[in-house]
């Protein structure tokens, strides 16, 4: 199941850019022109939200402390991309409660690592409130008698749990999210290593590793010479 995003602004043009390079990035994207509309829909389904701060009747700031009064969203977080550029506008965003801030006009890569970031950090404070609602843990992903639990980051192979290091079970999760397509050693690094400065010999190493322990479902994992990997889910 994908990370669920959902953009608010009123320029239809910024949500149509955001969504496409979201999307190409494997986030599930919904788009909303107004505040109002956004409310209409699941709010409690997203993960993230990407909030225009100047649209008419409900404002960006307005709707972030909705949010921030119902426990079923309270917990989202929630980055204001906005023209208002002033210390005082960001200052204010920040207090009310959002995670980021980014000011238009944007570079398109700065948000998606913004968004990997806020994520991420996400992520990791849900993991230290034990009394978070259930409503926002993950459900497994699973690929025949291969398990990932995505809240306890542990994976099981008919139900003995492997021992995998951080870095393999990156490596696993992403390939059963993004199945049946060969990905360059770039994208990988960019995905599970986050940008981070590794060699490619790093990822081959890495590779080799999780392949031998995922034992049968090892023949899954392809490599395209020169190229990269791939999780297909088919057997050649």
């Amino acid at each position: 199941m994908r990370v669920k995003i959902l953009v608010i602004d009123d320029e239809e043009s910024i949500c149509e850019i955001l969504k496409y390079n979201l999307e190409k990035e494997g986030y599930e994207v919904t788009t909303a022109n107004s505040a109002e509309e956004a409310l209409g829909l699941d709010l409690p389904a997203y993960s993230l939200m990407i909030v225009d701060i100047m649209m008419e009747r409900l404002s960006g700031f307005d709707f972030a402390k909705r949010l921030q009064n119902s426990s079923s969203t309270e917990h989202i977080p929630i980055i204001f991309c906005s023209a208002l550029n002033g210390e005082d506008d960001t200052v204010m965003g920040l207090n009310i409660g959002a995670d980021d801030y980014i000011t238009k006009p944007f570079a398109v890569g700065e948000v998606i690592a913004r968004v990997r970031a806020v994520l991420r950090r996400s992520n990791v404070s849900q993991q230290l409130n034990y009394n978070v609602s259930k409503s926002i843990y993950e459900p497994d992903i699973t690929f025949h008698g291969l398990r990932i639990d995505r809240n306890e980051k542990q994976c099981y192979i008919d139900g003995e749990a492997l021992e995998l290091t951080p870095t393999e079970f990156g490596l696993i999760l992403y390939f059963l999210t993004h199945r049946n397509r060969i990905y360059s050693r770039e994208e990988i690094i960019r995905q599970v290593w986050d940008g981070q400065e590794v060699t490619t010999r790093t990822v081959d190493t890495n590779m080799a590793r999780l392949r031998k322990k995922l034992g049968k479902y090892g023949n899954h994992i392809r490599t395209k010479p020169g190229f990269g990997y791939g999780f297909k889910e088919e057997e050649d």
